[in-house]
């Protein structure tokens, strides 16, 4: 299989660093084919801004979305923009590595989404109509693939429960995982997190390359995190707002998640039995 990591950490000496290399080895020693995206290595240009198409016409105003249109449809994107796009054909799954900087992703992450995310390549695809509102949540040009996020935080895993100060972690990471992972199309697996940093000495670090591997290893058979599918019945279009007999009086991040799905997958065959007794 195809694996591209997207790695961003200015730092490469860093734990960040240390693991991103231990998941190249691991992969290939497992017969996959690994490139690395280091986008501070790379010194990826972030901003979203009229360069970003060649062929712009000089004093135009600046439209984001339709310059990115324009760019793919015609070929004329910046090479890093092209070339990261290709990345992403080629990949089976990809890996998205950072470290947890006031609650999101680095800036240069984020831009390296903003840019690479062309309309026509990620967004702005299938038909709109009254029972299908674009290829998206589900289904997209990177449909089939896998995606799983590998995060690092200094706070423990107490701070990031359902009770923790700082917000249950899946809630956090909604955002990423379901806007820019699901949105085009990605089968978003859970994440892989490793809490409290600061703390990991040499052999914190065995334990946390050994969990990372197991994680490597079993990268082709984890289920995915069951999001709701945009246009598979479960919404109303276009409004774009669950039907009101699925998660009846619920609201926020978890009534995406189909936990029916989930407890499905979850009992073993012998549970199942018993429940048709």
């Amino acid at each position: 299989m195809n694996v591209l990591i997207v790695f961003a950490h200015p730092e490469p000496r860093s734990l960040n660093g240390s693991l991103k290399d231990f998941a190249v080895q691991r992969l290939r020693r497992a017969g996959h084919a690994v490139q690395v995206s280091d986008l501070y290595a790379m010194n990826w240009k972030a901003t979203v801004d009229a360069d970003d198409n060649l062929a712009t016409t000089p004093g135009a105003r600046f439209n984001p979305s339709m310059d990115s249109r324009q760019a793919y449809a015609n070929g004329t994107q910046r090479g890093d923009i092209a070339r990261e796009q290709e990345k992403l054909r080629w990949a089976d799954a990809v890996i998205l590595q950072f470290p947890l900087w006031w609650f999101s992703m680095p800036a240069i992450l984020k831009g390296w989404v903003e840019r690479v995310y062309a309309y026509g390549f990620a967004y702005g695809v299938g038909e709109h109509s009254d029972s299908h509102w674009g290829d998206r949540y589900g289904e997209g040009m990177l449909a089939g693939k896998r995606a799983m996020l590998v995060v690092t935080t200094g706070g423990w895993a107490s701070h990031y429960a359902p009770r923790g100060i700082n917000g249950p972690i899946d809630d956090i990471l909604f955002p990423i995982q379901h806007g820019l992972l699901y949105y085009p199309g990605f089968d978003v697996l859970p994440p892989h997190v490793i809490y409290r940093t600061s703390r990991i000495d040499e052999a914190a670090f065995a334990q946390a390359c050994e969990a990372l591997g197991q994680r490597l290893d079993t990268l082709w058979t984890t289920d995915p995190i069951p999001f709701r599918k945009q246009n598979a019945g479960d919404y109303l279009i276009p409004a774009l707002t669950l039907r009101p007999e699925l998660a009846p009086g619920r609201s926020g991040f978890g009534i995406h998640v189909d936990h029916d799905d989930v407890d499905h997958r979850s009992r073993s065959p012998r549970d199942s039995q018993n429940t048709t007794r």
